[in-house]
């Protein structure tokens, strides 16, 4: 059944009645969709607020770790020539004197030159290969015997061996040469490459250029060895060299030093992770104008989790940590500290100074004995705690708005089904009304005419 039509031509009412009555009947209803919208923004606020903290805690294992407070880095005095890798976990400071004397090579030969790389035939047969895993052949045949072929061939048939075509300008008119190469340098790698027997091609091929694998060769400290690499992990403990170039009589300074640096990144991120938290509750505390000039607080201003939260935060960093093998007792010894602003302050100089003097004292003190006592164990109680998803303020706080915004939707649907009824009754009510008015309004018009036709007798 369609809407009910309401004129008012019969009643005088306006046609928009019905409409008017329910913008009124109305009212209730937005207010608590608005109500509804608002929980919705504080519950946001306070996923928000949750993530914010779990960021507290998020990167302070590192500092639990062996390595924590001992990072070490690599300084090469030519990177050009010597680089590498340190291994935190076991890499130890000191120094040495590298010579790369000469690089490990892989085997490899080049071929003769050719006009092209794809249509040049070279003819039927095989090229054998003496390789570490014994003698291999490579079989040629007529769908496969060009330069770009036999690479092919090469390549497919895994023997230990790589083959490409490459191009030479130095021969404008023939480019093209094929260059076979080993897979690993050193000489327990050597290839003798190949014999070829090839018939009935355009071209002959054959081998121009070839080089022999050789091991490297380094001296350290003085002393000679030879590396089937160029690369070594065992000559600096924790530490995978890298040997980019040769440069015989020319030693290069290799240093492992603690990285101090990274170890203050690490505080840094916990300062800027605490200040999050920090800055969102001083930010909801805050008085700022709304749309009609009049000062208010955020949504959460004022909130009681909110200042319990705070309390707990400066709590820990206030407070000493007792029962640590340690001369430093609190964080502002290591340059951090309660600015005027109520947010963490971090001095990174002051705190670098501390690490390089009492790298342990620093270690022990943020460490303790890894569960109940140390600076990084009371945080991660104390943050676990304001998490916990059983008992923790936070999980309560979203609990109990979430609750609320479902009965918000609870009773906004029952009060929309109540004037969706209503609105109904209301139509029909006033169309009863209008027709009713109707067929007094005709009955009257019959009447008026009887009686101006009986005076028109009289």
């Amino acid at each position: 059944m369609g809407p009910v039509r309401i004129t008012g031509m019969a009643s005088g009412l306006p046609p928009n009645i019905v409409d008017q009555l329910m913008d009124a009947e109305r009212i209730p209803l937005k207010q608590m969709q608005e109500k509804k919208t608002d929980e919705e923004g504080r519950l946001k606020l306070v996923e928000d607020l949750e993530t914010k903290v779990q960021s507290i805690t998020k990167n302070l294992d590192e500092l639990l770790g062996t390595r924590g407070f001992f990072n070490n880095k690599l300084i090469s005095g030519d990177p050009n020539i010597i680089d590498g890798v340190v291994d935190p976990e076991k890499a130890t400071t000191g120094e040495w004197q590298i010579e790369v004397v000469r690089l490990a090579q892989k085997p490899g030969a080049v071929s003769n030159a050719f006009a092209d790389k794809d249509k040049t035939q070279i003819g039927t047969g095989y090229l054998r290969f003496d390789t570490p895993n014994g003698r291999k052949d490579v079989y040629i045949n007529s769908r496969n015997n060009t330069l770009e072929g036999v690479a092919q061939a090469i390549n497919s048939a895994n023997i230990g061996v790589r083959g490409q075509v490459i191009m030479d300008k130095k021969d404008r008119e023939n480019p093209y040469k094929l260059l076979v190469t080993g897979l690993a340098t050193g000489d327990d790698n050597q290839v003798q490459f190949p014999t070829i027997y090839m018939l009935d091609g355009d071209r002959d091929v054959y081998f121009d250029e070839s080089r022999e694998a050789q091991n490297a060769i380094i001296k350290v400290d003085g002393f000679e060895m030879e590396l089937t690499e160029n690369q070594a992990k065992d000559i600096i403990p924790g530490v995978n060299l890298d040997f980019k170039q040769a440069a015989p009589g020319r030693p290069v300074r290799v240093k492992v030093k603690e990285d101090i640096e990274a170890v203050s990144g690490k505080i840094k991120n916990f300062v800027d992770a605490y200040n999050g938290v920090l800055g969102f509750i001083q930010n909801q505390h805050k008085l700022t104008k709304d749309k009609n000039g009049n000062e208010r607080m955020g949504p959460m201003g004022g909130d009681g989790m909110l200042r319990s939260l705070e309390s707990t935060l400066r709590r820990v960093i206030l407070n000493p940590q007792l029962g640590v093998e340690s001369s430093i007792q609190r964080m502002n010894e290591l340059g951090i500290e309660f600015n005027r602003q109520g947010t963490l302050q971090f001095n990174p100089d002051k705190f670098q100074k501390v690490l390089s003097g009492s790298p342990f004292d620093v270690a022990n003190f943020f460490r303790g004995d890894r569960l109940k006592t140390g600076f990084v164990p009371t945080v991660k109680r104390d943050v676990g705690d304001i998490l916990s998803s059983q008992y923790g303020p936070i999980a309560i706080r979203k609990k109990g708005i979430s609750d609320k915004i479902h009965n918000f939707d609870q009773r906004i649907e029952m009060k929309e089904k109540q004037l969706e009824k209503k609105e109904e009754q209301l139509r029909q009510k006033f169309a009863d009304l209008e027709s009713k008015m109707s067929q007094i309004n005709s009955q009257g018009a019959q009447v008026n005419a009887m009686s101006a036709g009986m005076m028109a007798k009289g």
